[in-house]
């Protein structure tokens, strides 16, 4: 019922009192454990992502300054982003456990969950930021595309993706669409953001404010996200489910439950033509407990676990308040896509 990506905890990938640490993998296991699969549980070893893979979405610049870097290890590429001796190979793995998971997919006609670090959302085609070396939902995608699929990406991680939207900026076959923390890093992903010359309105983003609850999320799929999805007609869907939007993460504001993500993954997963077309790419989230009940949460609606006792965070007090969110979200997008065609900054 359920395809895991063996986790990768790349142990030696780590810097002490990081917040991005081995422990995250670990409470991501645990999370796909509670629900108790047994043999539906399919596990598969991931294998290093190639460079063939790897340069359709990252310069060679790029990796070559990443190999050095791990090579002569540990250091920092930015103030937020560390490597050490191993961080070259752990981000391969982790790039090519997506690639895994699609051959996996395909022929188990089931839904799949890459339980892998660093993540990957953040890491443009040039540069490593944000914790991320590699992006491992983009190498994905270009794959997916180089053999003629349509890919919509959804991302809930509480920071916008701004290198998943960098490389797909310009590209009509891949819809990326993002729900995150405004303001809020990395101070991208505003909503006039839709898209380049050659492909205006693939990219959906919907910038909300701190405190936002799973109800404003779900109006926004509904309203914003699904007439868009309906139009684009992908032929697979790609998560970046990051956890960081519930309530106990410690490095932002949002207030989902983990019972929201259950609502969330419903709906994401829905947009695909099938169950084997859908793969959960594990992302941010900084509390341990809450990435584990989260994590459990979201792959429930996938493997058709009955969740008793579930608790959705509370709809916002002031509905009016939710809808003129949504409604600036709207007009801003609008406005955007009626405009003058700009190029990518």
């Amino acid at each position: 019922m359920l395809i895991l990506i063996e986790p990768l905890a790349a142990a030696e990938h780590a810097e002490a009192g990081h917040p991005e640490r081995p422990e995250r993998v670990d409470a991501a296991r645990a999370g796909v454990d509670d629900l108790r699969l047994g043999s539906d549980l399919h596990l598969v070893t991931p294998a290093p992502a190639g460079r063939e893979a790897l340069v359709r979405v990252h310069s060679t610049d790029h990796l070559d300054h990443l190999e050095r870097a791990s090579a002569t290890g540990p250091g920092h590429l930015d103030p937020d982003t560390f490597v050490t001796t191993s961080s070259w190979d752990a981000a391969r793995l982790a790039a090519g456990a997506g690639l895994v998971a699609i051959e996996a997919a395909r022929a188990l006609d089931l839904p799949a969950f890459v339980a892998a670090r660093p993540p990957g959302h953040h890491a443009t085609g040039e540069r490593a930021m944000g914790f991320c070396l590699l992006n491992n939902v983009a190498v994905a995608a270009a794959d997916l595309v180089a053999t003629g699929e349509r890919v919509l990406i959804v991302d809930w991680d509480v920071h916008h993706g701004n290198g998943t939207q960098d490389i797909f900026w310009d590209d009509p076959n891949v819809l990326y669409v993002s729900l995150h923390q405004w303001p809020c890093y990395p101070g991208t992903g505003r909503a006039d953001e839709v898209g380049g010359t050659n492909a205006r309105g693939t990219t959906v983003n919907i910038p909300l404010p701190p405190g936002s609850t799973g109800a404003t999320y779900q109006r926004a799929l509904e309203i914003l996200v699904s007439p868009v999805v309906e139009a684009f007609a992908p032929t697979w869907v790609l998560v970046s489910a990051g956890f960081d939007a519930h309530r106990d993460d410690p490095l932002a504001s949002m207030a989902l439950s983990a019972e929201d993500f259950t609502a969330l993954a419903a709906t994401v997963a829905g947009f695909a033509p099938a169950p084997g077309r859908v793969l959960f790419f594990l992302e941010g989230g900084y509390s341990l407990e809450a990435v584990r009940r989260s994590v459990t949460a979201s792959l429930s609606p996938l493997v058709g676990a009955v969740r008793t006792g579930a608790r959705p965070s509370a709809v916002p007090v002031n509905l009016n308040d939710d809808v003129e969110v949504i409604a600036r979200i709207q007009v801003a997008r609008r406005s955007a896509l009626e405009s003058t065609p700009e190029s990518n900054s």
